[in-house]
């Protein structure tokens, strides 16, 4: 598993996103009340861009005429066809046994814990032949 810092911790205030690519893979990031979440931005039902779909809660019902909205911002809808996904596991409400949102694992880091090593620089042999400087791949 290899670790992306993907933006400083003040660009994602509460109730915010970002849309990131690391990898190749564009991945959206979610600041749920100071809980973070990650998402693959693509639907697993119709391939959408599913990150830029609506925030929401869960809606429930005890009968007719009576609901109420819970889990508020804990769901990503996706913007073609309304699927509803559960942000902390991925999981599809529509279609729970089959269908997921890939997530990824996100947390919160201090600066100086991303300083500290071991980390190793890359170096390549250089040499001088007359007037040009020449590096070796």
């Amino acid at each position: 598993m290899s670790r992306h810092v993907v933006c400083p911790a003040a660009e994602l205030p509460p109730g915010a996103r970002k849309v990131v690519v690391v990898d190749g893979r564009e991945i959206g990031v979610f600041n749920v009340e100071g809980r973070l979440h990650a998402l693959l931005n693509r639907c697993p039902h119709g391939g959408a861009a599913i990150c830029s779909g609506v925030v929401t809660g869960l809606s429930q019902s005890s009968g007719p005429g009576d609901y109420r909205l819970e889990r508020r911002g804990e769901f990503l809808r996706c913007p073609w066809h309304g699927w509803e996904f559960d942000m902390a596991t991925g999981q599809s409400w529509c279609d729970p046994r089959r269908t997921r949102v890939r997530s990824f694992e996100v947390k919160l880091e201090a600066g100086s814990d991303l300083v500290m090593g071991p980390y190793v620089a890359e170096r390549y042999q250089v040499t001088v032949e007359d007037a040009y400087i020449v590096v070796d791949l």
